[in-house]
């Protein structure tokens, strides 16, 4: 087997990475029924039409277009776009004190999100964490969404590393995959445990690092 190149750069995604979400905490809160929630689910603020915003379309746009198209959902359609910060519970236990150490160790980081640039700057605004962070690429800022090409060559020239130097944390395989294929060093993420202990053996962190949650 080959060496594994020296990494130079850790690169993480945010949602379901450092940060737990889930649009269902907010709606289960407005409809008290679980099948209409479910058929609310299902058809009206879908994941693929919230995967519009995250690409770049117009908030205001997307929900008084959603709103023609489902009449009597307006107070609902209004909570998707001004209580988004309620589908966040909380940070993905254990993967915030990873950042701080790898920062401490003065490990470069980055992050590739998508994101909406609307909800994500709300969420940014609050969160210091980020401040550890060179560079976050948004797909909402630049209307791209992983897992296409152009967004990790995007972060590439932004992040000013080589992808076969930096690795890319994600829990979604098929932008692992993706970046995989340009060349990147990746991560599958499925918890903070795993993930330290691959830091660790590529020397990233040290066997005696703390393993407390956040």
């Amino acid at each position: 087997m080959s060496a594994v190149r020296k990494i130079d750069a850790v690169v993480f995604d945010v949602g379901k990475v450092l940060i737990e979400w889930d649009m269902r905490l907010l709606f289960g809160k407005l409809i008290a029924e679980p099948e209409r929630l479910d058929r609310f689910m299902a058809t009206v603020v879908t994941q693929d039409w919230h995967v519009e915003h995250d690409g770049g379309r117009d908030l205001a746009e997307m929900v008084a277009a959603r709103k023609a198209e489902f009449p009597g959902h307006d107070d609902l359609l209004d909570a998707y776009a001004t209580r988004f910060g309620e589908t966040i519970p909380g940070n993905v236990p254990g993967s915030h004190e990873i950042v701080r150490e790898l920062a401490a160790r003065g490990v470069p980081l980055y992050a590739i999100t998508n994101f909406a640039s609307t909800f994500w700057h709300e969420y940014r605004a609050g969160e210091p964490l980020f401040d550890l962070f060179g560079d976050v690429v948004v797909s909402g800022d630049e209307k791209l969404l992983k897992p296409d090409a152009r967004i990790f060559d995007l972060a590439a020239r932004r992040f000013g590393h080589e992808p076969q130097a930096m690795l890319f944390i994600d829990d979604n395989a098929d932008n692992i995959a993706a970046a995989r294929t340009l060349g990147w060093q990746v991560h599958h993420f499925d918890g903070a445990d795993a993930l330290r202990a691959d830091l660790t053996a590529r020397g990233l962190l040290t066997a005696e690092a703390s393993t407390g949650g956040d």
